[in-house]
């Protein structure tokens, strides 16, 4: 369970031009003024907003990717920051567009972004050499783990439903450095 004044949270973080409004996977806008009529989970009709996501596309550029070779150099710097700052942290995953971490933070959700934010502007500049300028998208997701199975199925999703060509790490890796996670068998 959670120390006093603190809570267990998902983070999604994406990286820059990742999503756009017209995606495929669906979106929403600020305020939900334009949205598609799907999510991730049940896209929308293809071609929906097409037009929508040529203009955004357009005037933002492509997205950014984390090629392999930079992922493990990303995630073990989002895990050092964390660490360094006394979050406990229970798994790390980073892929070519996005991050997962599932981490003790802070309750109020102020803290929690500004936490947030100083890992993904160390971890950018832990690229940097490989990648200069932004890696990282405004913003994330910070969902809320709500009890100990909703705790388990959180770290398990984070270290083994990322596909083959993730960068993981778990608080049971004990040198922190991670590493490439294979998914885990089925069940037989």
């Amino acid at each position: 369970m959670p120390r006093s004044g603190m809570a267990w949270r998902h983070v999604v973080i994406s990286t820059l031009n990742s999503w756009h409004h017209g995606d495929a996977r669906g979106f929403r806008s600020r305020g939900h003024r334009i949205h598609s009529s799907g999510d991730y989970k049940n896209p929308p009709p293809v071609g929906e907003h097409a037009g929508l996501l040529r203009y955004q596309k357009s005037i933002s550029g492509d997205a950014i990717d984390l090629a392999e070779d930079i992922r493990s150099v990303v995630g073990r710097s989002i895990v050092a920051v964390l660490l360094e700052m006394n979050f406990r942290l229970l798994a790390a995953a980073v892929v070519d567009r996005h991050a997962h971490v599932v981490v003790e933070l802070p309750f109020e959700l102020a803290t929690v972004k500004r936490i947030i934010g100083e890992a993904k502007r160390k971890s950018s500049r832990s690229a940097k050499k490989w990648m200069p300028g932004r890696i990282w998208s405004a913003g994330g997701t910070y969902k809320l783990v709500t009890n100990r199975s909703h705790l388990k199925n959180a770290t398990d999703y984070v270290l083994y439903e990322q596909g083959d060509d993730a960068w993981t790490c778990s608080f049971k890796d004990a040198t922190k450095e991670g590493k490439f996670r294979r998914r885990r068998p089925a069940p037989t």
